[in-house]
């Protein structure tokens, strides 16, 4: 055990080995079909045809900081949704798992259960310590690119730094 927390210590102290292969700004986002927390397919080009897209991946589902980020958006959905924007959430968590932190926080968006690793792979996103979770990572999806992304994507302050990044890209 002890061995684990110093080698987690060190990787996540070095974000060069933790995001080198994520998407790039400018770059087209995956054309990828995950499953939602109720089981349906979600096809993630009918969503960013929707508009703006926010897909943001975590941890694990109940977690301290994956839900500070998740009522963080939550909390700031009305204003986020009202510019248009969907949001999709992102882990590694089962079907079940996915339903019951929706339901428990009362999350007005969707939640994907990428159980294979398969929309974190197409992203670019990489497993911590090769256990089975995403990276804590953000990515704005517009006219079927990424147009932000944030590789340390925050916790708390994730609906803030969303804003920011809309307020942003409306500018350019």
């Amino acid at each position: 055990m002890r061995l684990f927390l110093i080698g987690l210590v060190l990787f996540c102290g070095s974000p060069a080995l933790l995001h080198a292969d994520s998407l790039a700004v400018g770059q087209p986002a995956p054309q990828i079909t995950g499953t939602d927390e109720n089981g349906q397919p979600v096809a993630f080009s009918t969503v960013y045809a929707k508009g703006i897209t926010l897909v943001y991946f975590y941890p694990k589902a109940g977690t301290p900081g994956c839900t500070a980020e998740a009522c963080s958006l939550r909390d700031s959905y009305t204003k986020l949704h009202g510019v248009g924007l969907q949001i999709i959430g992102v882990s590694r968590d089962a079907v079940d798992a996915q339903k019951k932190f929706q339901d428990e926080y009362h999350l007005p968006f969707t939640l994907v259960a990428d159980r294979d690793g398969a929309v974190a792979k197409a992203f670019g996103v990489p497993m911590m310590m090769l256990m089975p979770v995403a990276s804590r990572e953000s990515f704005i999806v517009k006219d079927g690119r990424i147009a932000w992304s944030s590789l340390h994507a925050k916790t708390d302050g994730s609906a803030q730094e969303v804003q920011q990044a809309l307020d942003q890209l409306s500018k350019n």
